[in-house]
């Protein structure tokens, strides 16, 4: 520890001199030499108060007195206080931030509040400081620093989403039991997924297993399980770039009118879910562990920790094999793939000294020590380790030491969620799936540009133009609806949007 330390104030007091004072007067840099003494200040000498703000989702945050907040105001000797927010209150908590200038020290964004307040002077640009600070380019993704940030700065630090951790699995003892190979194209997958819907795959004389479903998510858009067949008719993951302007999914008239033609006979003939319209996000997922459906599309982590044990709880002799993405009608094929796009901001109004301690806390956070803490939580405490094994503690399911990973801030690394006394093979597993999701990437190509008409208007655009999908699914409208359907999503709004994203797409090359 003190060595890091060490190395980390040298070089952040390096970037101090050479940046000098950003808005903040003639305050004196952490760990500057006083001009009467030969020796160099302990740059950790001054306790400094830090605030985070944070979101908080199933089962809340940490309450104020936490080991792991202790020992990160040790090591680093901060006062640090999370406030933790729940999730579905967070974005009205910032916005009232927002109304009355009262910011915390450290706080986290969706990228369209990011982008929405990035050029008020709210955030500090942390680019002339990053080389100062070896963990946070080394563990971070420079693609992910530079994701809505004007050229030349960058206004935050990136909150790592795995992008492409959803995984297309299947039974593989359904398959088996069928006599059925896995499926590589979108004809065996319906023909597989029908076979699963009326060949009794479970074997008990009951027609009650389902071919294939997915979710509608906020009414709005289609959920992760439907996107390997929506990306193999070539549809975009939001925005694509064709002949160097930005596309919407919302307004590929043909290949929509194909993905639904396809739907519909899935759906007409029994083989779609009837309830995918009422499905909630989770619930395809629900029904596989159920032993209702033999497709998954699950993130690589999940399966193993949660999706297969629970349906082995139903199914002792269970299992799956993980499934490339079908190929479409001209070999396309693609899976789920999120852009790194929420951030993690540093006030831009508070004192020098205080971002220079917040600088070192998020370089901390993603050193070799500083890492395993937030996401294993105090040796001792939360897990010990017996020779070259390590053990759970009792405390681990008590404090949940890793939220500060999972809701805040953590390297990239695909295995974030695996701890380390997990067992070896399934990590093997775990990443092996990881590397196969990487070749089927389909790139969101307007992830980081804003447009103010689709964050006021784009999720009534979207529901509506769902409404119409939906009905074109079940059958109570014709395919060629969705041609109505696409002009009134343009002219209600959608040109607009597709004018503002391309002109800042423009401005981004």
């Amino acid at each position: 520890m003190r060595r890091w330390l060490k190395l980390s104030v040298a070089m952040a007091l390096t970037a101090s001199m050479a940046a000098g004072c950003s808005g903040g007067g003639t305050q004196p840099q952490a760990g500057s030499k006083p001009a009467d003494s030969g020796k160099e200040a302990d740059p950790l000498s001054e306790k400094i108060g830090i605030t985070i703000m944070a979101p908080a989702y199933e089962g809340g945050g940490w309450p104020d007195k936490h080991p792991v907040i202790d020992e990160l105001n040790k090591k680093l000797n901060i006062d640090l206080k999370i406030q933790w927010v729940p999730s579905d209150n967070y974005n009205e908590k910032m916005g009232v931030m927002a109304a009355s200038n009262s910011f915390p020290d450290v706080f986290r964004l969706d990228i369209n509040d990011f982008l929405k307040w990035r050029d008020k002077g709210v955030f500090l640009d942390v680019k002339p400081l990053l080389s100062s600070y070896p963990n946070l380019t080394k563990y971070l993704s420079q693609e992910a620093l530079e994701i809505g940030n004007p050229k030349g700065k960058i206004f935050a630090l990136p909150n790592y989403t795995p992008e492409t951790r959803e995984t297309l699995l299947i039974r593989k003892d359904w398959l088996e039991k069928l006599n059925l190979k896995p499926p590589t194209t979108l004809d065996e997958l319906y023909n597989v997924a029908k076979a699963f819907a009326k060949n009794d795959p479970d074997g008990n004389g009951k027609d009650d297993t389902i071919g294939y479903t997915f979710a509608i998510s906020n009414n709005r858009s289609f959920s992760r399980s439907a996107d390997p067949i929506r990306f193999a008719f070539g549809l975009a993951n939001e925005w694509k770039d064709s002949g160097g302007s930005l596309i919407p999914w919302q307004t590929q008239t043909k290949e929509l009118k194909d993905f639904l033609s396809y739907l519909h006979k899935m759906y007409a003939e029994g083989i779609l879910d009837k309830d995918f319209a009422l499905n909630k996000g989770q619930d395809p997922d629900f029904k596989f562990e159920a032993n209702k459906v033999g497709f998954v599309d699950v993130p690589a982590t999940n399966i193993y920790s949660s999706g297969l044990p629970n349906l082995k709880k139903i199914v002792p002799n269970a299992d799956v094999i993980q499934l490339a993405p079908p190929k479409g009608p001209t070999g396309l094929q693609g899976n789920t793939t999120y852009a790194v796009t929420n951030k993690v901001v540093i006030n831009a109004k508070i004192d020098k000294k205080k971002q220079d301690r917040i600088m070192m806390l998020m370089d901390y956070m993603l050193s070799d020590e500083g890492n395993k803490l937030i996401k294993f939580g105090v040796e001792g405490t939360h897990y010990k380790k017996n020779g070259d094994k390590y053990e759970k503690l009792d405390a681990q399911d008590k404090d949940r030491p890793f939220l500060i990973s999972y809701w805040l801030f953590r390297r990239f690394d695909p295995l974030t969620t695996i701890k380390l006394w997990d067992d070896q093979e399934m990590v093997k597993k775990v990443t092996a799936l990881f590397d196969e999701n990487k070749k089927y990437a389909v790139v969101n190509k307007g992830a980081g540009l804003y447009s103010e008409t689709f964050a006021k208007s784009g999720a009534s655009l979207d529901q509506k133009l769902m409404g119409e999908m939906v009905k074109v699914i079940i059958g109570e409208q014709p395919v060629d609806a969705i041609d109505k359907a696409v002009e009134d999503w343009k002219k209600g709004g959608g040109d607009k949007i597709i004018a503002e994203i391309n002109e800042q797409y423009k401005n981004s090359k």
